[in-house]
């Protein structure tokens, strides 16, 4: 059965990304001291794929002395109904569009937590070419993937690192099969250097990596 992001796997969502995704609490925190950057009085922030809302909430909550508005938008209803019930602020909003088609107003900070790796990869170059045309210039998109490795060999070693992982959080070795059968087909990384091209394709120059776990890998781009 391929995975969902909807129905009985919202309540549970944060759980299991937690134990799925190493550092997944410290990518949060490094992206909140980055936006301290970024966002001014009055900016628009988006989160492309904000799921529970969680990350959207922190930024929101870190921001509330100022009148910079955060937008948090997901293709999937009900990890945006959940969100809706779950956070409420007055500089918050939850959308449940898809972000292809959504009609950006200019930003200074937009963020994206391993979710341009479940977007058609036919479409993610036109995706990265809107973020760059939203941008106000020195706004900055600050988002983490799962990436592959440049070639066969660091593959394996990063596919063997990241399983000995989650066999340490306690997954079951047929868990882990039965996780990776299920993102066939949904889940398609790029490397690091096509993550790259894409952003340099869409206008992007200056481009660093903040951090790095094995395939798991934080991006930031600054127009």
């Amino acid at each position: 059965m391929a995975w969902k992001f909807s129905g009985e796997m919202v309540p549970k969502f944060e759980t299991h990304v937690s134990r799925s995704v190493p550092l997944y609490h410290e990518g949060h925190d490094i992206i909140l001291k980055i936006a301290d950057y970024f966002v001014k009085n009055s900016s628009t922030c988006y989160e492309i794929g904000t799921s529970t809302g969680i990350l959207s909430h922190k930024l929101a909550q870190r921001f509330s002395n100022k009148s910079a508005k955060f937008i948090g938008l997901d293709i999937e209803e009900d990890m945006i109904t959940n969100a809706n019930e779950k956070y409420i602020l007055d500089n918050l909003e939850f959308i449940n569009h898809d972000v292809l088609k959504f009609p950006f107003k200019a930003s200074d900070f937009i963020t994206s937590y391993y979710v341009i790796q479940f977007i058609e990869p036919s479409s993610r170059q036109t995706l990265m070419d809107k973020i760059y045309k939203t941008l106000n210039w020195g706004g900055a998109f600050l988002y983490f993937e799962k990436v592959r490795a440049p070639d066969a060999r660091f593959q394996d070693i990063m596919t063997g690192i990241y399983n000995e992982y989650k066999l340490e959080q306690g997954y079951t070795a047929e868990e882990i099969m039965q996780k990776s059968r299920s993102l066939k087909g949904v889940l398609e990384p790029f490397s690091t250097q096509g993550n790259i091209d894409m952003l340099k394709r869409a206008g992007f120059i200056d481009i660093m990596s903040i951090m790095k776990f094995g395939p798991f890998e934080g991006i930031l781009a600054i127009k």
